[in-house]
């Protein structure tokens, strides 16, 4: 092949490129949306990461509500109307651990590095997958609800009542999502984002009143659990459920987790931003 000849092509090649029309800018929706459609995806080719929002809360609703409820509460029925508010809360917070890990398995797989050279609104990858984990959140709250009524639990407050709690859960959870990305970031490893996120999750959620009235615990332990952003919301959406909710609580629970995100939200872009 001769030096013109290669010329030639290369031309022809330049001349076919500069032919093409530039496809426009992503925009801020527009990109967030497909980031969260990729993380929904990976649901559909690994239905195992549904298992923490199905079997867990099953599980949990199954044994807390007939090996303690007769003991705790006299019956299992006065138990559950009790529990099942305070089990809501407690899946849905436990699922958020899971976007610091998906974060940081993303990080170590070098993708987020190829999120970073795209021409995209900077924070559309790490919006996108909270949108997606938000999902996770329903299908939780969903299923809890209709194994609640299965067992026969009945919210005086009504279906407004019940929507009414899980969007308030929905919303303190999204919050706290914002918490473990951090940590996805700052961290080397998923499983060290897990244990460190268990280990901070496991005090704040049991030692709060989603299993048992604060009223039993000595002076120190409840005056932690009354301030405890979880029964903050647990009481709320307990509230809710029973058509009983006061606004006092509601608004703490929107306070908690407007400061969650005023917090760690810029802190997990500077760290998005500069990641090496």
């Amino acid at each position: 092949m001769t030096t013109n000849d290669s010329q030639e092509k290369l031309s022809r090649l330049q001349e076919a490129f500069s032919g093409q029309t530039r496809p426009p800018r992503a925009g801020a929706l527009s990109a967030s949306l497909t980031f969260t459609w990729r993380a929904l995806l990976k649901i559909k080719y690994v239905p195992e990461q549904l298992l923490d929002v199905t079997f867990f809360p099953v599980m949990f609703t199954l044994m807390f509500t007939y090996l303690f409820g007769g003991a705790l509460a006299g019956s299992t029925s006065e138990y559950l109307k009790f529990l099942l508010p305070g089990i809501l809360v407690q899946t849905v917070v436990f699922t958020t651990v899971y976007t610091g890990v998906a974060l940081n398995t993303d990080i170590s797989k070098g993708i987020f590095d190829r999120f970073r050279s795209l021409p995209v609104w900077g924070p559309s990858p790490l919006v996108g997958m909270l949108l997606a984990d938000t999902f996770r959140y329903t299908i939780a709250s969903v299923i809890v609800m209709l194994l609640g009524l299965i067992l026969g639990f009945r919210p005086e407050g009504g279906l407004i009542g019940v929507i009414l709690a899980i969007v308030l859960v929905l919303i303190f959870s999204f919050s706290l999502s914002w918490v473990f990305t951090v940590l996805g970031l700052i961290l080397r490893t998923p499983n060290s984002v897990m244990g460190i996120s268990m280990t901070l999750l496991f005090p704040v959620t049991f030692a709060s009143n989603i299993f048992v009235d604060p009223s039993t615990m000595p002076d120190w332990l409840r005056a932690f659990v009354d301030v405890n952003p979880v029964s903050l919301l647990t009481t709320a959406a307990r509230g809710l459920m029973q058509g009983r909710a006061a606004s006092a609580d509601i608004i703490w629970v929107l306070l908690s987790s407007a400061i969650l995100v005023l917090i760690f939200a810029p802190i997990t872009m500077y760290l998005y931003r500069n990641k090496r």
